[in-house]
C-alpha cells in the first residue's frame, strides 16, 4: 500500500464511478492502519463525499467501525455533513444501532443530536423505528432531544415505533412525563391505532395495560383502532381489542361501515390517511420494506 500511495502519479484521493475514494473504501471496511497511511497524506480530503453525497466519516458511522471515526474526528471533518437524503453520520450509527459510535458522536459539541433528513427524521427517529432501545436511551440522556419531534406524515419517535413493532422502544418512551400516548397525528391516528393498522399485538397489548389509553378514539375517517385492525385482518388485534369490553364493535366511520363492515370492503390501499406508508429507507431493511443499495 505505501510503496503505491507513494508511486509518481498516483492519485490518492481519486474517485471511482460511484464517487468513493480509497479513504472512503478503508473507512466503510473498518480498515484502521489504511485510513491513518491515507490520512497522512496531504492531497486527501477527508470529508471528499461519494455521489450520495456519503463521507468517509459517514460510512465508518454507518459501518459501526469505532476507531475509524474516533480517526477520522481527529481530523478536519465536518461531523454533521448530510448526504442527499439529509441524513447524518449520528443518524447512520442511530439507525444500525451503534451505541459506542453514537457515544462518542454525542459527546462532541459540534453535533446536533436533533439533525433531520429530508423527510424531518431526527436520529432518535431512526433509532424508534429501527427499534435500537440502547441507542434510544442514549439520546434521550440529551437534554435537548424532543421524543415528540414529527418526522414524515406528521408521526413522532413514538409513532414510528408503534408503527414499526418495536414494543420496547414504545414502553420506553412512554414512560417520559412529556411523551402523551393519545396523541393524535394530521390524520388523526394515535400510539394504539399505528399498532392496530400493521396488527402489532405485542404493541397493542402493551398499550391497551395502560389506564390512560383511549381504545375507541377515532380517526379523521371516524375508524377507531377495531376499524383499523379488522380492515388490515390482524384476527389477533381484533381480539384483544374486543376483550377490553369497552370498544363498540358496531360502532360507524364516516362511511356508515362498521369494523365487519370494514373486513368485508377492500379499502386497505387507500386507507386510513396513508397509514401504511413506510419510513424512508436509506440504508435499512425493516419487516415491511427492501433497503437500498448502499453505493
Amino acid at each position: 500500500m505505501t510503496v503505491l500511495i507513494n508511486a509518481e502519479g498516483y492519485k490518492v484521493d481519486q474517485q471511482d464511478c460511484k464517487g468513493r475514494t480509497p479513504l472512503t473504501w478503508a473507512a466503510r471496511n473498518g480498515h484502521e492502519e489504511v485510513v491513518k497511511l491515507l490520512l497522512e497524506q496531504e492531497d486527501v480530503d477527508p470529508n471528499r463525499p461519494n455521489k450520495d453525497g456519503r463521507t468517509p466519516l459517514g460510512w465508518a458511522a454507518l459501518s459501526g467501525h469505532l476507531r475509524v471515526v474516533k480517526l477520522l474526528l481527529e481530523r478536519d471533518v465536518d461531523p454533521n455533513r448530510s448526504d442527499k437524503d439529509g441524513d447524518r453520520p449520528l443518524s447512520y450509527a442511530a439507525i444500525k444501532g451503534h451505541e459506542g459510535v453514537v457515544k462518542l458522536l454525542l459527546g462532541r459539541e459540534d453535533v446536533d443530536p436533533n439533525g433531520e433528513n429530508t423527510n424531518n427524521l431526527t436520529p432518535l427517529g431512526w433509532a424508534a423505528v429501527a427499534g435500537h432501545v440502547g441507542v434510544v436511551e442514549l439520546l434521550l440522556e440529551q437534554g435537548d432531544v424532543d421524543p415528540n419531534r414529527p418526522g414524515e406524515d406528521d408521526r413522532t419517535p413514538p409513532e414510528w415505533a408503534a408503527f414499526q413493532g418495536q414494543p420496547r422502544v414504545v414502553k420506553l418512551l412512554l414512560e417520559r412525563e412529556d411523551v402523551d400516548p393519545n396523541r393524535q397525528n394530521r390524520y388523526g391516528l394515535t400510539l394504539l391505532g399505528y399498532a392496530a393498522v400493521e396488527g402489532h399485538e405485542a404493541v397493542v397489548k402493551l398499550l391497551l395495560e395502560r389506564e390512560d389509553i383511549d381504545p375507541n378514539r377515532s380517526d379523521k375517517n371516524g375508524d377507531g383502532p377495531l376499524s383499523d385492525a379488522a380492515n388490515g385482518g390482524h384476527e389477533g388485534v381484533v381480539k384483544l381489542l374486543l376483550e377490553l369490553g369497552d370498544v363498540d364493535p358496531n360502532r360507524q366511520n364516516r362511511d356508515g361501515l362498521t369494523p365487519l363492515g370494514c373486513t368485508l370492503v377492500s379499502i386497505k390501499s387507500s386507507y386510513p390517511y396513508g397509514a401504511t406508508a413506510q419510513p424512508p429507507q436509506p440504508f435499512i431493511e425493516t419487516k415491511k420494506t427492501k433497503s437500498r443499495q448502499l453505493n
